[in-house]
């Protein structure tokens, strides 16, 4: 009998999956039992806040590793199975590859209480780095994961090898423009999400009107969700860390990161959280990349910017090989 049931839910897991290549969103398992990422995923325990959750991670380890490791941390509306690609080229390198799905996202546990802070998602990565015995790592982070990583830098120097941040958001502070929204109402902003909604969201904020038919996955993976009967507590994790990002800039402190850094910025990006609740006058004059990515490298010391013309929020999908190459050669001075 188990055998069986096995079976079926193997069975369910390769039909699901190829549903998901297919371009069609399929319902998901809140935390993406059944989906498969590129590599195997693990799992840490952590009793924080006076709960147990399960972090969910990947950790690649190449044959020829050349001692020397690297972070991978997501974006908000991603999680650890968008960076595939980037896990190869770096692997292929020999660089040791650690990408970890943050609490609330992707494979790890949808809390129905927690508070979000930057300090606390700094903490549980660390975590995952002590007991992976990982002493010293480079910290990449694209958009919010750049939010994080720029905190990770700031609470861990020593750990800290290098950073990268690509289009990370929080290069500017939104509260100055924008009125704050409580935590209901980004709640039930998010229970309004549809697969049609979050296509057009990702077409006109991140790919400039032009769609490519391997953008769809990305799609599928929050739609999928949208069909959950559970989907009240992916809304209200993501409603939980809206607030976080609008409430916690890192702006002010880019001043004080220590580690080398590198920003990779497609300057065509123009992401900023709050837009429909501003003016357009106001809107015009947010997340402005090919303005903030040179503001942002006179603030950092040590710093050095790639800019890639032409491309939006996503360099490492939209054109990968100039997101690498620089990223490579970064990692090997």
């Amino acid at each position: 009998m188990k055998k069986a049931l096995l079976s079926i839910f193997t069975l369910l897991v390769s039909l699901q999956f190829s549903f998901a290549q297919n371009n069609e969103p399929m319902w998901l398992d809140i935390e993406l039992a059944n989906y498969k990422y590129p590599y195997p995923v693990s799992s840490l325990n952590l009793h924080i806040q006076n709960q147990d959750l399960k972090m969910a991670y990947m950790d690649i380890k190449p044959e020829n590793y050349n001692g020397k490791n690297i972070v991978l941390l997501h974006g908000k509306n991603f999680n650890g199975a968008y960076w595939k690609t980037t896990i190869e080229a770096l692997t292929k390198e020999g660089f040791r590859v650690i990408v970890p799905d943050q609490i609330g996202f992707g494979k790890s546990s949808k809390p129905d209480y927690f508070h979000y802070t930057f300090q606390q998602l700094a903490i549980n990565t660390k975590t995952l780095l002590d007991t992976l015995r990982i002493e010293q790592t480079a910290i990449l982070g694209h958009s919010m994961g750049g939010m994080l990583a720029t905190r990770f830098a700031l609470m861990y120097p020593q750990t800290t090898k290098k950073l990268i941040l690509e289009n990370p958001i929080g290069l500017e502070d939104w509260k100055l423009k924008v009125p704050y929204k409580p935590v209901e109402w980004w709640y039930k902003s998010e229970l309004k999400k549809s697969y049609e909604g979050i296509k057009k969201y990702q077409l006109v904020s991140y790919y400039d009107n032009k769609w490519k038919p391997e953008y769809d996955q990305w799609v599928n993976l929050l739609a999928g969700w949208t069909l959950n009967s559970d989907y009240n507590s992916i809304a209200w994790n993501n409603a939980l860390t809206y607030d976080m990002i609008f409430t916690q800039p890192v702006v002010y402190e880019f001043k004080n990161i220590t580690a080398p850094t590198l920003l990779i910025i497609g300057t065509r990006d123009r992401t900023a959280l709050g837009k429909p609740l501003v003016t357009e006058e106001v809107r015009k004059t947010m997340g402005l990349y090919n303005e903030l990515g040179k503001k942002t490298q006179k603030e950092i010391p040590n710093s050095e910017l790639v800019e890639i013309e032409n491309v939006g929020h996503l360099p490492h999908i939209e054109k990968f090989e100039s997101f690498i190459k620089p990223l490579i050669k970064f990692l090997k001075k």
